[in-house]
């Protein structure tokens, strides 16, 4: 299994869209480093759904349900997009601030490719976060 970091806005699609739909296409990637990312994703890898903006933190954990297809949103071939699913809302937001002063994070893309919307992330970092969130 492979872990992933997926980037919104929360005024665009936040948690609390997700959470509600409970599935969603995850369309409009065009950047070339997060497309090709999402096409290594993988059936039931784990994503951290990360608010960026104001709030910066990890807000939520999601599955990959379809690996990469044609993005819906257009019609250029070169840009797919995969189907994530709900797993769970976390206890506690980790904020990017608590990432970035934690050792054991600080070679995440989060903090070297800040504006990348969908990276991988190492499962000693995954697991970090996740018992940071009390979830």
């Amino acid at each position: 299994m492979n872990y992933w970091l997926v980037k919104s806005d929360p005024e665009t699609y936040g948690w609390k869209e997700f959470f509600a739909d409970k599935k969603t296409e995850w369309t409009g990637v065009r950047n070339y480093a997060a497309r090709n990312h999402m096409r290594s994703m993988k059936k039931n890898d784990l994503v951290l759904f990360y608010h960026s903006g104001e709030i910066s933190a990890v807000v939520g954990i999601a599955k990959v349900t379809k690996e990469s297809f044609q993005d819906p949103t257009t019609d250029i071939e070169a840009w797919i997009a995969v189907e994530l699913n709900v797993v769970k809302i976390i206890k506690r937001e980790v904020s990017l601030k608590e990432i970035k002063g934690i050792k054991e994070l600080k070679d995440m893309l989060l903090l070297k490719i800040s504006r990348l919307s969908v990276m991988p992330v190492l499962d000693k970092q995954y697991e970090k976060i996740i018992a940071m969130s009390n979830a």
